[in-house]
């Protein structure tokens, strides 16, 4: 088999994990996608003859592109908008990955922030973010990616040590407002339910607006007694209500909140759009993925 066939078929086998590895690094499916083709046309001009672990080479080549690619991102903010804050200074406390929690473990961590992943990430240095994501998500050794961003096994521990200390901050003040917004939320539906225009009037702010409807008064008549098939939903990890016909959704609900009140409800049903979407229903107990 010729050296190009060979690689052709180690990047297709693992071009699943590249993409994964990319969308993580990077927050954007379209850089991710740049991010692995660029991946492609390097590895396809490589001299191979002293890859070992082609998963790993392959990995490597990606992030090494991903990197490249924040720090462009980064430099491109800092001439826009002048310099970033100084980082926070580096806690000399050393927490190894498995004092408290081992990478499977992190990696859940990772997916239960969701959207407040991807914001927390955006304030890492490129090389914090790198070490965290190929670390805690993907299992990477330190000295791989030290290797990658030229640092030393150790101090490639100390970047994703404090990128996952922000981490966690981040996925407690997401819980916290995720479930803050969920009871709300909750309420809503069952006033609605309940024509309880009393209580829909205490969630509304005064100045509440569902499309053309404006006015806690006029949006709070607008659901009284109605929203009976709606259903308490978790959309792409944020709290929101979906009314759905013979185990299909057919109207997304999302609630914009501020001081605990609800300024916003905006209704999408464009079938497109919800096919796309992560909708996972909340009932008693348990959890129902759509």
């Amino acid at each position: 088999m010729i050296e190009q066939d060979w690689v052709s078929e180690r990047f297709a086998e693992h071009q699943d994990r590249l993409h994964a590895v990319a969308y993580r690094m990077l927050g954007s499916t379209g850089e991710a996608e740049d991010a692995v083709q660029e991946a492609w046309l390097r590895v396809s001009r490589a001299d191979t003859g002293q890859v070992e672990n082609p998963g790993g080479w392959l990995t490597t080549v990606v992030a090494r592109v991903c990197l490249n690619m924040l720090e462009a991102r980064r430099t491109r903010r800092e001439e826009s908008a002048g310099a970033l804050p100084p980082e926070p200074a580096a806690s000399h406390e050393s927490i190894h990955p498995t004092s408290k929690a081992g990478p499977e473990d992190e990696a859940l961590l990772a997916d239960s922030v969701g959207v407040a992943l991807m914001v927390v990430l955006d304030t890492l240095t490129p090389a914090e973010r790198l070490a965290f994501v190929l670390h805690d998500v993907f299992a990477v050794s330190f000295g791989e990616i030290g290797a990658i961003i030229n640092r030393s096994p150790a101090a490639a521990r100390q970047l994703a040590s404090r990128a996952r200390r922000r981490v966690q901050g981040a996925a407690g003040a997401s819980d916290a407002a995720r479930s803050a917004k969920r009871e709300i939320v909750d309420a809503f539906l069952a006033a609605a339910r309940g024509g309880d225009f009393a209580a829909l009037l205490e969630l509304l702010d005064p100045d509440a607006v569902v499309g053309e409807i404006r006015g806690g008064d006029a949006v709070a008549a607008f659901f009284a007694g109605r929203a009976q098939a709606a259903r308490l939903a978790l959309v792409d990890g944020v709290p929101a209500a979906v009314w759905s016909h013979l185990g299909r959704p057919k109207a997304v609900f999302t609630f914009t909140v501020n001081d605990d009140k609800i300024t916003r409800i905006d209704i999408d049903t464009d079938p497109r759009r919800l096919r796309d979407l992560d909708i996972v229903i909340l009932t008693a107990g348990a959890k129902e993925r759509r």
